[in-house]
């Protein structure tokens, strides 16, 4: 009785994140593959957590019955209308989940992307609302054990990030942060971070090691507070996190990656954006994912993270970077090999080229490296 007492006062938190790799699926495009063909692609490659920016019932339809995990969301735009009408997240649930459950496996729900942090902060209040709003429409519908809630942070929370241990959050964020944490502690919600080593070269790279970023062997960095060595910039993002979570007294806070990723083109002003490096970045990202290990600072917590993107997507606006995350291009063929097969053959270059005689020659590890990917994607 006792235990049962306990259960029901501590929500229990919900794992909506199964093993530790997954994939955002952004569609601003008007070239990319049909929702059924994106499932096939998926499970194809193995990867069963993805991650998409609506409800868009096209892919909530495409994904019934395919076993994949699918973390809708919240947009920005909805924010203060969700914050302001408690019965509109209610009917937003009726609409984009209730229908579509347990056929479509829908595991998450984030509420808003990056509304801390910026210049724009005016969503950073109502958000708070909002959040609450829409997991009491999940207690209503006795889903809050079922569907995890959260809503994904930018760098730019963070006043400082170097050393990681260093890291706290900026003290404008912190007064709309700090309530936001205290009700996802509550409901034991992880801390979700967009996590970029490249926008941090791209800012930084008279001193940032390229090798550093990509998770290629280098000396790395000694945080002097720690003594902790960190050899990736990955790694130290993550703990950054995970110090600003404890200055501010979330000790047990979860951290985990809601996108990283790496341009394959951009502008000529975007530093190390290239075919070469963001192969070589979601190459070895995928390794260090896949060992299941931790970080110098949390060793015994296996990162988890979503993967910046599915697909390069033509019609996104900013810089040219923006339009070049994917993994597979437009039609379904990779952008490069990491050990996927796409829709269709393909012609991307392969994971090492070694020069000999005067020409490129295709290193065979490729294939023995893809094959040892599969069998670890079916075991995790």
């Amino acid at each position: 009785m006792i235990v049962w007492y306990l259960l029901r006062q501590c929500p229990l938190g919900v794992e909506a994140f199964a093993g530790v790799y997954g994939i955002n699926y952004g569609r601003i495009a008007n070239n990319i593959p049909s929702p059924d063909k994106v499932v096939k692609l998926l499970r194809a490659s193995k990867i069963r957590n993805v991650k998409i920016y609506d409800a868009d019932h096209s892919v909530l339809d495409a994904f019934r019955g395919s076993g994949l995990n699918l973390v809708i969301a919240i947009p920005n735009e909805l924010v203060k209308d969700f914050a302001a009408n408690e019965s509109r997240s209610i009917d937003w649930l009726n609409e984009n989940v209730q229908p579509y459950l347990p056929q479509t496996r829908i595991v998450g729900i984030t509420v808003g992307n990056e509304v801390m942090g910026g210049q724009d902060m005016s969503l950073a209040e109502p958000l708070v609302q909002a959040v609450k709003n829409v997991y009491n429409g999940l207690k209503r519908f006795h889903l809050e054990n079922k569907i995890e809630l959260f809503t994904p942070h930018s760098e730019a929370v963070f006043a400082t990030s170097y050393p990681p241990s260093a890291c706290v959050f900026k003290e404008d964020v912190m007064v709309y942060m700090k309530p936001l944490l205290d009700f996802f502690s509550q409901i034991r919600s992880p801390f979700y971070v967009n996590a970029y080593p490249f926008l941090a070269y791209i800012y930084d790279s008279e001193h940032i090691d390229i090798n550093y970023a990509l998770f290629k062997p280098n000396p790395g960095i000694v945080d002097p507070n720690t003594s902790l060595h960190y050899d990736n910039m990955f790694d130290a993002q993550i703990d950054a996190a995970y110090a600003a979570l404890q200055a501010a007294g979330y000790n047990d806070m979860e951290v985990r990656v809601a996108e990283t990723g790496w341009a394959s083109s951009g502008d000529q002003s975007e530093a190390g954006a290239s075919v070469e490096n963001a192969r070589t970045y979601n190459f070895n990202l995928r390794k260090r994912l896949f060992l299941r290990k931790g970080t110098p600072l949390k060793p015994k917590r296996p990162v988890k993270a979503y993967i910046f993107a599915l697909f390069n997507e033509n019609l996104k606006g900013g810089s040219g970077s923006e339009r070049h995350y994917g993994l597979f291009n437009a039609d379904g063929r990779i952008a490069y090999n990491i050990g996927y097969s796409g829709l269709l053959p393909s012609s991307a270059p392969s994971l090492q080229k070694i020069r000999a005689g005067g020409c490129w020659t295709v290193h065979y590890l490729a294939t023995i490296i893809s094959s040892i990917f599969t069998l670890l994607a079916l075991l995790i």
